[in-house]
């Protein structure tokens, strides 16, 4: 039996990203954990992601001005960087070195070498809801540590990821395949 819990939000776990941009000038990033894929690419569509941010980030600004982003996808090693970007602002503190970076293709979105995946995106459009800043961006370039790949294409249990449940506030590590998509509903009764 089902009991109501309220209205909450329970899509988690969600995977834990570093969104990199310059600010003022400077390298800054953020934990975010609210990103989500609005469109796969077709030839008529690009690829577009969402990043839903507080108002009130420091980094929020530097995406408006440069209308770049990185979107880093971390791993279960960098649980301690990834957690401190998230806890202090980059307007009181320098997170510049945090990690080691590079810039790809749109040349003002600092990209994390660490890391098994790294989106560079170019900003698309902004919604404004009340709180929340929700930025949309458009894949320009998508980089992956050849370690991760099996046949050129990502091994997710390679990349490790890092997630997040907002629920208990904690961070949790993947688990095992349990089936194949567009496979398994092939095996329901036929009526």
């Amino acid at each position: 039996m089902k009991t109501k819990i309220g209205n909450q939000n329970v899509l988690y776990p969600m995977p834990v990203t570093v969104v990199g941009a310059i600010v003022n000038g400077k390298i800054n990033f953020i934990n975010i954990a609210h990103v989500g894929i609005l469109s796969v690419k077709t030839p008529s569509q690009p690829h577009l992601i969402s990043l839903g941010m507080n108002k009130i980030h420091y980094t929020n600004a530097g995406i408006k001005e440069t209308k770049t982003f990185s979107v880093n996808l971390m791993s279960v090693n960098e649980i301690i960087p990834a957690d401190y970007v998230g806890l202090v602002s980059g307007e009181n503190n320098d997170k510049s070195q945090v990690f080691e970076t590079f810039f790809g293709e749109l040349k003002t979105a600092p990209i994390i070498k660490n890391c098994p995946l790294s989106m560079e995106c170019k900003l698309y459009d902004v919604y404004n809801t009340p709180q929340h800043d929700i930025f949309i961006g458009e894949v320009v370039a998508t980089y992956a540590d050849e370690k991760i790949l099996t046949d050129g294409k990502v091994d997710i249990s390679k990349a490790n990821p890092l997630l997040f449940d907002m629920n208990t506030i904690q961070y949790w590590s993947l688990g095992k395949v349990v089936g194949k998509c567009w496979s398994e509903g092939k095996k329901y009764p036929a009526k």
